[in-house]
């Protein structure tokens, strides 16, 4: 896994050239009726493309050319100052990025086609986690690394979505809000499950198969709003 761990994020870069070639050239689209900035569908791919280029600054390498920052500020985060003995295991970071991203998102893009609050759902990630780059970016006044795509890429794209999303009858605040807390839910789940793993609570292979089933949250989320908002209607 070592091995791997340092070389997905290079092959999510060429996952990225190809959605966004889709989003220029293919059929990435939901609504036709309406120009592809308001395409919930459209959207959601734009947001994948988006969070493997800032997979590749958090775990390829950043802006200021460190490869596999993040795991590094992640370890001095919770204590551990040498990285090299840090106790997070690089499995759990790509544990968290692949099923969250390479899964989650197209998922939420194919079937936001027929349920565009699922599309939406993939917001909740992209707009919890640009806050929390900006944020300690902005209380530190020093860079981390996802800085610079969270700032160029995902606070336009979230600020977009959710402003259409607020003015779309069948989305509106409900649907918002329900995303920002999804998107706060499996941002808790991640980062109290590892708290248990170092403490000893819970071993490795299930801190993993929690990461895998995690990002499932804001989908079934936005999925049971919309069952509830069709069967009031």
């Amino acid at each position: 896994m070592s091995s791997f761990s340092h070389l997905w994020p290079w092959i999510g870069l060429g996952f990225a050239a190809g959605v966004l070639a889709g989003l220029l050239f293919g059929e990435l689209r939901g609504d036709r009726t309406v120009p592809r900035s308001r395409d919930m569908v459209w959207l959601a791919w734009a947001a994948t493309a988006a969070y493997l280029l800032h997979q590749f600054e958090e775990h390829g390498i950043d802006a200021e050319g460190q490869p596999y920052a993040f795991h590094a500020m992640m370890c001095e985060t919770f204590g551990f100052a040498d990285a090299a003995a840090c106790p997070v295991p690089k499995a759990f970071i790509t544990a968290v990025n692949i099923p969250l991203v390479w899964l989650a998102g197209p998922i939420s893009a194919l079937l936001g086609r027929r349920w565009p609050a699922v599309a939406l759902s993939f917001f909740g990630v992209v707009s919890v986690n640009a806050v929390a780059h900006i944020g300690p970016a902005l209380a530190n006044g020093s860079y981390n690394p996802g800085l610079v795509t969270s700032i160029l890429l995902f606070l336009p794209l979230s600020l977009r979505a959710l402003w259409i999303a607020l003015r779309r009858p069948d989305l509106g605040v409900p649907a918002v809000a329900a995303t920002v807390l999804a998107g706060i839910l499996i941002h808790a789940v991640l980062m109290l499950s590892l708290k248990a793993y170092l403490a000893g609570w819970i071993g490795e292979p299930v801190l993993i198969a929690i990461q895998i089933v995690n990002p499932a949250i804001p989908m079934l989320l936005l999925a049971a709003l919309t069952l509830r908002r069709s069967a009031r209607v």
